[in-house]
């Protein structure tokens, strides 16, 4: 078997402050060619001393090294992760789901990423906003870090605020900057400095200490992560231009031609050196912001009560009454997870060889998940290349090929997994199960004998039956057949959870 990746034990909250005061002495343990000098920030005190120009050099987080803050981000910095909305754009993967609870990378579900992102970062308190689908959410927080954050002198929480009509706001969230405005009563309970605000169903890797050091040494009143972009992918996202400190002066959502070409930056200000910066002349909002305590609560109160979105209404409008809005660059992988496409294509570039696409083997800043307690995999017979196989795991004498298989994926013989996703499943049947299925003509979850399943997403507790063939021969590109238990996007075929393709069917 060659290039296989077993994943049967994902790190768990239980002892997570041992393990990150560990891994801020260790250095990353990513190749050398991932990794990118960081350069020098220069403090503002000293900036004010001197009278010098602010020079921004962050490039952030392919390599880890240690931060400063004083206080202590464990104490003075609140994260608010973002739920999303309906997630249609991932339906039907979002049917029964929020989107932050989809599954990822075999043990994981999207959600784990912006919290062990902040847990590594020493930002101990936590609070997850939704709105729609949201009980597998709720009920996987709570299993994977309900009950281990007192170690944090018991300060530290993960906690779910859930959307509520009340007397004085009878609507549900509106956007992202409703959202967090509808709890700002709790928010600003909090003896905090600044909010760091996340969306759910975002995949990388960052170190937030740093954005937020970038963030007080600049005297910034928000900080905004962004990406550099090159022209060809600039055109799918919303722009920003900045002054030779930094500071955000314009935006533009999507922009295309000669306003495109205005909207071109020296990013080396931000810390790209001159051959990477001439490569990546654009940057990109990551939808990713730190903002001071004072200036969130008078945006959303005072300036803009009406606004309902960050970064298309608050943001902008802060820049145009005179708010200081800084530009802080992350320099390493980050993928919006909106699209079944994206999704597809983020899970099965973890499988890359010899680097990953994102890696959950980075010892310094490790992604947790919730304890299962799950067997190792078994695997009869099999051949297994490129691929990264779940905890507990039944695999006999079949072939699989540049797929991610998930946790209690159960495999029959002489299946076939090509370039897939497989989900699998919440719960294992017992032999008395599958022997009244067998005797009913019904069907097991799992895949069935001699299947075969090409670029195709099959979701939890789905049942593929024997013989059946995903491999879309006729190449459509769109279609609906929920009643049939699978939709088509983008030339993905994605089963439904729970959904029952029967015996000898082809799709």
């Amino acid at each position: 078997m060659a290039m296989m990746s077993v994943a049967t034990s994902s790190f768990t909250p239980s002892n997570l402050l041992a393990h990150t005061r560990n891994a801020r002495l260790e250095s990353s343990f990513l190749p050398l060619n991932f990794q990118t000098p960081v350069a020098t920030v220069v403090a503002g005190d000293r900036r004010r001393r001197r009278r010098e120009p602010l020079v921004i050099r962050n490039v952030s987080d392919t390599q880890r090294t240690q931060t400063c803050l004083d206080p202590d981000a464990s104490t003075s910095v609140l994260g608010i992760i973002l739920g999303g909305g309906a997630g249609t754009r991932l339906y039907p993967l979002t049917k029964k789901r929020a989107k932050p609870a989809v599954p990822l990378g075999a043990n994981y579900r999207l959600i784990d990423i912006p919290v062990s992102n902040c847990l590594n970062s020493n930002v101990q308190k936590i609070y997850v906003l939704t709105q729609f689908n949201s009980a597998s959410l709720n009920r996987h927080l709570s299993c994977a870090y309900g009950s281990s954050m007192g170690g944090y002198k018991d300060e530290g929480f993960v906690e779910v605020l859930a959307a509520q009509q009340s007397p004085e706001n009878p609507n549900w969230f509106q956007g992202t900057a409703d959202a967090v405005r509808q709890y700002l009563w709790l928010f600003e309970e909090h003896n905090i400095m600044e909010f760091l605000v996340l969306a759910g169903d975002h995949l990388y890797r960052m170190d937030y200490e740093k954005f937020i050091q970038a963030h007080r040494e600049s005297n910034a009143d928000i900080t905004v992560s962004a990406l550099p972009m090159d022209e060809r992918r600039a055109t799918a996202f919303g722009l920003m231009k900045i002054d030779d400190e930094g500071r955000i002066m314009e935006f533009a959502e999507k922009p295309k031609g000669d306003q495109l070409k205005a909207m071109k930056v020296d990013t080396t200000i931000l810390g790209l050196d001159e051959e990477r910066a001439k490569e990546m002349p654009y940057i990109a909002s990551m939808g990713i912001y730190v903002f001071s305590k004072d200036a969130m609560l008078n945006l959303l109160r005072d300036k803009f009560p009406d606004a309902n979105d960050f970064g298309s209404e608050v943001i902008p409008g802060a820049t145009n009454v005179g708010m200081r809005v800084q530009a802080y660059l992350f320099d390493g992988y980050w993928e919006d997870i909106g699209t079944i496409e994206a999704f597809y294509n983020a899970n099965l570039g973890i499988t890359k060889k010899p680097f990953p696409d994102f890696s959950f083997y980075d010892r310094s800043a490790p992604i947790y998940t919730q304890p299962r307690y799950l067997p190792p995999s078994k695997i009869k017979n099999a051949d297994v290349t490129q691929s990264v196989i779940g905890e507990g795991c039944i695999i006999k004498n079949c072939r699989i090929h540049h797929s991610v298989i998930g946790l209690r994926s159960c495999i029959s013989e002489g299946a076939v997994i090509e370039d897939s996703l497989l989900m699998g499943a919440d719960y294992y049947e017992t032999d008395a199960d599958k022997k009244y299925l067998a005797g009913i003509g019904g069907v097991s979850i799992g895949i069935g004998k001699n299947a075969h399943i090409k670029r195709a997403i099959i979701d939890k507790n789905a049942r593929i039956g024997d013989n059946v063939k995903i491999i879309n021969k006729e190449g459509v590109q769109e279609a609906a057949r929920e009643t049939d238990g699978y939709f088509i996007k983008s030339g993905i075929v994605t089963v439904i959870k729970d959904a029952v393709i029967p015996s000898g069917w082809e799709i």
